[in-house]
């Protein structure tokens, strides 16, 4: 069914009177001015025109595929328990409620009566299963690490079982919901979209079963795998939309419009804290202090970041307080180093020089702490094993790093002793790890941590970086997007009207 969007047409003559007004020729005759007349803009089913690139090798399966890809598509098809917007908050959606009983345990309740796109109801047993297969799956593991298990108490009802206290753990909940059932050669959501076949080609198909009514009624997928073919084909209009993570820098490539997306990939200073001059606080202080985090956005990403302001996402509800400047303060940095009585500090900075960002990175820092008085030198290491050897043997002073943390912001990545991104931090005899730890089980208040992290530095965070999404520029409508939905508002977008 055509949307129509009414329209105000201009009317000939402005009306002396009321609706129409009358008015004396030269010759005494009288003439009518028309009345405003409204006019419908139809717009009208398209299910030929929209195209999105996708993976055949890969599977349609979100809980199985290890694309970008594929893992976009599922946005359309599946649905999760909980939505985050682009502040990273959680709203309801096949959720119902949620409470934590206790530290470590989450009941959610789910709501009852939703349909598969099949005509099949989702149940609780459902949840269970995609959690239990999302938790083992390439893509979402990490992110589900903060829950141990979970099951079905009822019909109605979850219980979610915490690997530690966590009072954002709802956060966590994003993964997609898919019938333990398949019908046919498809996965089965309960999404706004679903997979069909059409004259031997696999299509998405509005799922016109709930209120879901968008002008764009078939999506058309293409095969195209790599990432500069992705570019090139949305740049050209042979897809229509894609989504970028800007891994790798595609940015000055891609011709078509742009939004920018934030994302939770942190770049950070990691810093040995147990060996070397970085082992004295004063000199961790004066390094963050001597760093210009807006130039390394505005340099090293070309504007694609945020700069980190404190120890949360600053998009996030925990991040009003600000911790670290933006700019650099040279005389704070200069008193800083000579507080910690070392004189002509040497120090080494490691960076995966693959990676032309945190390349730049590591380059602008040094100029900028050699600026307040270290000596610093730059090591650069193409081969990626090796570099991880490095930093796991805890081989250096500084390194570039970067990690994805999961969207309820746990940092126990960095304050576990089996945490990925823990190298160099003296967890056993640094009071930040204990803060950490203290805050997170109810124990303690957030500022007593902020203020440890302060004091000690374990790490230095410099900046987010930023997704993107793309589209031709022959579609119309607002367009809005965020990294967990990047179609959320599809039934708004058109590419032609017909107005009659």
């Amino acid at each position: 069914m055509a949307k129509r969007i009414i329209a105000l047409l201009l009317a000939v003559s402005i009306a002396a009177f009321a609706l129409t007004a009358c008015s004396k020729s030269p010759e005494g005759e009288s003439s009518t001015t028309p009345a405003v007349i409204e006019k419908e803009a139809v717009i009208p089913e398209d299910a030929t025109t929209f195209k999105l690139s996708y993976t055949q090798s890969d599977s349609l399966d979100p809980l199985k595929c290890t694309t970008l890809n594929n893992q976009v598509l599922s946005q359309l098809v599946f649905e999760p328990l909980f939505k985050l917007d682009e502040n990273f908050k959680a709203s309801l959606n096949i959720a119902s409620s949620y409470e934590y009983t206790d530290s470590e345990t989450l009941k959610v309740g789910i709501t009852l009566g939703i349909k598969y796109s099949n005509g099949s109801a989702l149940t609780a047993d459902d949840v269970v299963s995609s959690f239990n297969a999302a938790k083992e799956s390439a893509f979402w593991g990490n992110s589900l690490a903060g829950i141990s298990s979970c099951s079905k108490s009822s019909d109605s009802e979850i219980v979610f079982h915490l690997a530690y206290p966590n009072s954002y753990a709802h956060n966590l909940l994003v993964f997609p919901i898919e019938s333990r059932k398949p019908d046919g050669d498809y996965p089965i959501g309960s999404g706004r979209y679903y997979f069909a076949n059409e004259n031997g080609e696999t299509v998405l198909k509005a799922n016109t079963a709930s209120d879901f009514a968008p002008h764009l009624t078939v999506i058309h997928l293409e095969n195209i795998a790599a990432q500069d073919s992705v570019d090139n084909a949305v740049n050209i209009g042979n897809i229509s939309f894609a989504f970028r993570d800007l891994s790798v820098n595609t940015s000055q490539k891609i011709t078509a419009n742009k939004k920018l997306l934030n994302m939770n990939n942190l770049v950070y200073l990691g810093v040995n804290n147990k060996s070397g001059v970085t082992a004295n606080a004063d000199i961790r202080k004066a390094i963050s202090l001597a760093v210009s985090r807006n130039t390394l956005v505005k340099s090293a990403y070309g504007g694609f970041a945020q700069s980190a302001t404190g120890v949360f996402n600053p998009q996030f509800e925990l991040s009003q307080t600000k911790l670290f400047d933006e700019e650099a303060d040279a005389d704070a940095a200069t008193q800083a180093l000579a507080k910690s009585g070392v004189n002509s500090p040497s120090l080494s900075i490691l960076v995966n020089s693959s990676n032309s960002e945190r390349l730049s990175c590591a380059k602008l820092i040094k100029q900028e702490l050699e600026a307040v008085g270290f000596y610093v030198s730059l090591y650069e290491e193409p081969d990626n094993e090796k570099y991880r050897q490095y930093v796991e043997s805890e081989s250096f002073n500084l390194y570039i790093g970067e990690t994805k943390l999961s969207p309820d912001m746990c940092l126990n990545s960095f304050f576990a002793a089996d945490g990925a991104t823990h190298y160099g931090i003296d967890i056993e005899n640094g009071g930040c790890a204990a803060a950490y730890g203290n805050y997170m089980s109810g124990n303690d208040k957030l500022g007593t941590f902020l203020l440890a992290f302060s004091d000690e530095m374990p790490y230095i965070p410099l900046l987010y970086r930023k997704g993107m999404v793309c589209f031709t520029k022959a579609m119309n409508g607002d367009v809005q997007s965020s990294y967990y939905d990047c179609f959320a508002n599809i039934e708004n977008w058109y590419f032609n009207s017909d107005n009659n």
